[in-house]
């Protein structure tokens, strides 16, 4: 027998008492849950849990989002921050993945971590708080496929230069060839529901499949012993020294490398985003982040200890005119053709990272365009009548990122904002939601089917105050006093900033009178006092 929209284990913005009703429609299970939330399905709930995941993994895109980010991972702490420093990390994001899990489960809508906000919020609170978690996820989101997409770009053009060593790649030429990508990512990310699922399938098992490949490539097939040097560097060697990459104190610069981390496993929210097309939502979706987060984790973990015990020279890797670290990095260690093979598996796992990147971001754009946070919000939240899809909101979302390219002209610093912008926009989002939960919600919340119990609070203690800690960490710039020039400043708090400020100064001229947080759009009754027999009048 099936239960009322009424009992579902759910925190709802709907009012109390505030029932969904259809006089003509009989709820499914899944839609009974997303119906108590105050909405109606809209999507056919095409994914499962494996397929889930493999939109999330492919998101996270372990192998190429390692490549992309292998400047700050060991740039800024040397091997150090890439073993023993991930360790330490992934503590911290771990707890942040649990907690998001937890409110998934309550809370399983496209919404994610605004609804989260606005339902949790202290009376009175709730549309800034889902104001404020909402554009800064967006942020993240928007930035998410351009720099996955600027990263597969770089490798596309370092394997040319290394083919051939009189071509150096152009700025215009890395504008050109990220845009086109984008443009074939947009098209993808348009197709039905179905097809993305099986798309992703193959992208998601060819990443890790790719990853393995790698893994086992690099310490079997390593040539350090014809270059004079032992097969591998010595574990003292690896976990002992740090890398003096920034004028900071050691600890700072560990902390600093952080954002390769970050940003590396910044995609478990996924599943949270895909919710309303994924079946039994409410508990495989929060399995699919904690799955995602932890099997991300110990691969990510496991590729760089790899990497630290087999690179030559930290200083080479970060100074090649190849303008991709990690390929500077392969030819250090690795034979060229054995250095292309891998290239070419890491491009392939980094288009399919990027068109899951494209994915998210869209469903994270048709959500707030449901509840009019956009200009030109009842243009972005249409369902294409075919696919069954935001078509409108994957190609805004291409716009915006197509946009954001231009930083390439900028130099690698600007363009490198992405990155950061992308790591601290999406920390701000996730863990807004779980600070509000811990600190100012008591029993106020209802856990769904899937929860941490008694180390609910704990846990999200631990990532309240992990990103509490990192996100000034991830402003700060390798220099500082008299070496710091507009060319190497850190311009993440800059860039993240002003568009927050915007934000919050929209809010306060205009959008606190109309905007009110989420919007049901479903038929519902009032169940008062007298709800059981006016239920029965229906």
């Amino acid at each position: 027998m099936a239960k009322h929209v009424s009992d579902e284990p759910v925190t709802s913005v709907l009012p109390g008492g505030d029932i969904p009703f259809s006089s003509t429609h009989e709820f499914s299970a899944d839609e009974e849950v997303l119906a108590a939330l105050g909405y109606k399905s809209e999507f056919k709930r095409e994914f499962s849990l494996f397929t889930t995941f493999c939109v999330s993994f492919a998101v996270l895109g372990l192998l190429p989002s390692f490549a992309s980010t292998l400047f700050y991972g060991m740039g800024y702490a040397g091997t150090a921050g890439m073993t023993w420093g991930w360790v330490i990390a992934m503590v911290g994001i771990q707890s942040v993945a649990c907690s998001m899990a937890e409110l998934c489960s309550s809370m399983p809508t496209s919404g994610g971590l605004y609804y989260a906000a606005a339902v949790l919020a202290p009376p009175g609170w709730g549309p800034l708080a889902a104001w404020i978690t909402g554009w800064s996820n967006w942020l993240g989101q928007v930035t998410a496929a351009p720099s996955v997409n600027y990263g597969t770009a770089a490798m596309i053009l370092a394997a040319a230069s290394i083919q051939n060593p009189d071509y150096v790649p152009t700025n215009y030429q890395t504008f050109l060839l990220t845009t086109f990508i984008m443009l074939i990512h947009g098209v993808m990310s348009s197709l039905p529901t179905k097809t993305l699922a099986r798309i992703n399938t193959i992208g998601s098992t060819f990443n890790i499949l790719a990853l393995i490949v790698v893994l086992i490539l690099i310490p079997a097939g390593t040539d350090r012993e014809s270059r004079g040097l032992p097969r591998f560097t010595s574990s003292k060697e690896v976990w002992g020294d740090i890398y003096a990459g920034t004028e900071f104190p050691p600890g700072i610069s560990v902390l600093m490398s952080f954002v390769a981390v970050i940003w590396t496993m910044s995609g478990y929210d996924s599943p949270f985003h895909l919710a309303e097309e994924c079946s039994n939502a409410n508990i495989a979706s929060p399995r699919a982040i904690v799955l995602t987060s932890a099997v991300g984790g110990t691969f990510g973990w496991a590729l760089q200890l790899v990497v630290a015990y087999t690179v030559v020279s930290i200083d080479d890797v970060l100074g090649s005119d190849l303008g991709q670290p990690f390929a500077a990095y392969l030819i250090q260690c690795l034979p060229q053709k054995l250095v292309l093979a891998i290239l070419a598996l890491t491009i392939i796992a980094g288009f399919s990272m990027g068109q899951g990147c494209m994915i998210a971001a869209s469903r994270v754009t048709f959500a707030y365009a449901r509840d009019d946070c956009f200009p030109g919000s009842s243009y972005w939240k249409q369902v294409h009548p075919k696919t069954l899809t935001p078509v409108n909101a994957v190609w805004f979302n291409c716009g915006i990122g197509i946009l954001s390219l231009l930083l390439i002209f900028g130099g690698s610093v600007a363009i490198g904002a992405l990155f950061s912008i992308g790591a601290i926009a999406a920390f701000v989002a996730f863990t807004t939601p779980i600070f509000i939960r811990v600190f100012f919600v008591g029993d106020r919340f209802r856990a769904g089917p899937w929860n941490l119990g008694r180390f609910s609070l704990p846990i999200g203690a631990v990532a309240s105050g992990f990103v509490i800690l990192m996100v000034p960490i991830l402003c700060l710039p390798s220099v500082r006093g008299k070496d710091l020039t507009a060319e190497l400043m850190n311009w993440t708090a800059l860039v993240y900033g002003t568009l927050m400020l915007g934000v919050l100064v929209w809010w306060v001229v205009d959008a606190r009178r109309w905007f009110k947080g989420p919007k049901v759009n479903v038929e519902h009754m009032m169940l008062g006092r007298d709800g059981a027999e006016r239920s029965g009048c229906q």
